[in-house]
């Protein structure tokens, strides 16, 4: 990153990292049925890519979600605030889970969320994250 020039005119290099949003997606027909060995399988596959990325210092936040079912929507329509339960739009993918990585640029972000299994199964979207000033 180059940073605006200093009181001498001179600019500054800086090395920074992008924080990106892993939107982890399912489709509910790709989910093993709970205790099976299909179930831990997937389950081992991501404890695997999450340490890997533990490991290299790039992880920063990971979590699966509750099904679709326990998903409620607001909406505010002319001052009426309007709750629905369920997802807000229906979609053959889910969002499943999320991650948040720092990495150098794009490119190390998608070899990170290619070895996620979502990425076999349905898909991850990449996102990267608005670096903003956090509350003075």
């Amino acid at each position: 990153m180059v940073r605006p020039a200093d009181a001498t005119g001179a600019t500054i290099l800086e090395e920074t990292h992008v924080k990106y949003l892993f939107l982890l997606n399912r489709t509910e027909d790709a989910l093993p049925d709970p205790g099976t060995p299909e179930a831990a399988a997937m389950l081992a596959a991501y404890t695997e890519v999450t340490a890997a990325m533990s490991a290299a210092g790039v992880l920063v936040d990971c979590a699966p979600l509750h099904p679709q079912s326990a998903t409620t929507t607001v909406r505010v329509r002319d001052g009426q605030t309007l709750i629905t339960d369920g997802p807000a739009a229906e979609i053959k993918e889910q969002l499943g889970g999320y991650t948040i990585v720092e990495c150098e640029d794009l490119d190390e972000a998608l070899r990170w969320a290619a070895r996620f299994p979502a990425a076999r199964d349905a898909s991850v979207e990449i996102r990267p994250i608005v670096a903003a000033p956090g509350p003075a």
